[in-house]
């Protein structure tokens, strides 16, 4: 039952603090895009003329005539309903403009993530493994190079050099169906999935050194276990738990990687339609967007957070931690 208790706590704790800084963002976000100085309004009329009557109408259809802690407020109360309210350029619900963008982002972000886990997991077993090796130097150097590089570079290497090599292979234009959209999303997602290919296998490498150089491995090794068993069964499983943490982080950063990945291969993801909004000062997108991207980075890593208390009783007790 005391167990019970202190995982109870600790999952009222991690929601209590998911919660906070939901709320913490949602007021840097709304009150920093009101530093920009852009009137809102200039940016609905596009730099057109109108007089006193129109402003005022637009003001208050907008709600943009209540002070600005009374629209703090109801954008909030909008965002518990669902409705991040109307968007400045076309004047239509701003869930209009993100739900088809979510159809390209989410299966790119789904994508890079099974890539990573299913690439640097091997390479992370085989690093430790061949510690010290030709395999480990070589692997680690590339993981090194994987996690220098930032995912624009990546992107615009990978079509120069792909360009040439296979000019028939297409970066922009449409796709249809299935097939279609894999072909188009496969590259971006490998860019995308580079650096953290790298750093998840460096964390594999690293933890499962230490457990192969431990006691119970030693043991294991004495009473005759096979090595494959030793390594898969016995040290891979106790990696598990560390890998977890760190790239339920990385994953859920991945939209931030995925904006600028999106822009250099031209998908009409949530990345271009983040940097059009931004350029022109729609409020409405460039909030929704962030708070979409912030509360499913923390649900996920809270999540994840929880899962791992649950398996190992010293995270939640403070005695250790995989961060």
């Amino acid at each position: 039952m005391k167990k019970r208790g202190g995982l109870a706590s600790y999952i009222l704790g991690r929601i209590a603090a998911f919660v906070m800084t939901l709320f913490a963002v949602s007021l840097l976000i709304f009150f920093l895009e009101r530093l920009s100085g852009v009137d809102p309004v200039a940016v609905v009329l596009g730099g057109k003329r109108a007089n006193e009557e129109t402003i005022a109408l637009l003001r208050e259809r907008f709600g943009l005539d209540l002070p600005l802690w009374q629209q703090y407020l109801r954008w909030v109360a909008g965002m518990l309903r669902g409705d991040f309210g109307l968007d400045f350029n076309y004047q239509q619900p701003v869930w209009s403009l993100i739900l088809p963008r979510l159809g390209i982002t989410l299966p790119l972000i789904l994508m890079a993530s099974l890539i990573t886990v299913a690439v640097s997991v091997p390479v992370g077993v085989v690093c430790a493994v061949k510690q010290g090796k030709a395999a480990d130097t070589a692997l680690s150097a590339l993981c090194l190079a994987g996690v220098s590089c930032p995912g624009f570079f990546v992107s615009m290497l990978a079509i120069a050099v792909i360009s040439r090599i296979a000019p028939s292979v297409r970066f922009t234009g449409s796709f249809s169906g299935f097939s279609g959209m894999m072909e188009r999303l496969l590259l971006p997602a490998v860019c995308i999935a580079l650096g953290m290919i790298a750093l998840g296998a460096r964390v594999i490498r690293s933890k499962m050194i230490t457990e192969l150089d431990s006691d119970y491995v030693l043991f294991a090794r004495a009473g005759g276990i096979s090595e494959r068993k030793v390594v898969f069964s016995k040290a891979l499983k106790s990696c598990i738990i560390p890998y977890s943490s760190v790239m339920s982080i990385q994953i859920g950063s991945l939209l931030v990687g995925a904006v600028t990945v999106e822009e250099v291969f031209s998908l009409q993801g949530l990345g271009s339609l983040l940097i059009d909004s931004i350029q022109g000062s729609n409020y409405p997108v460039t909030q929704a967007i962030t708070m979409i991207t912030v509360f499913f980075f923390l649900l996920l890593t809270t999540a994840v957070d929880i899962i791992i208390a649950a398996v190992d009783p010293r995270v939640r007790k403070g005695e250790a931690s995989y961060e």
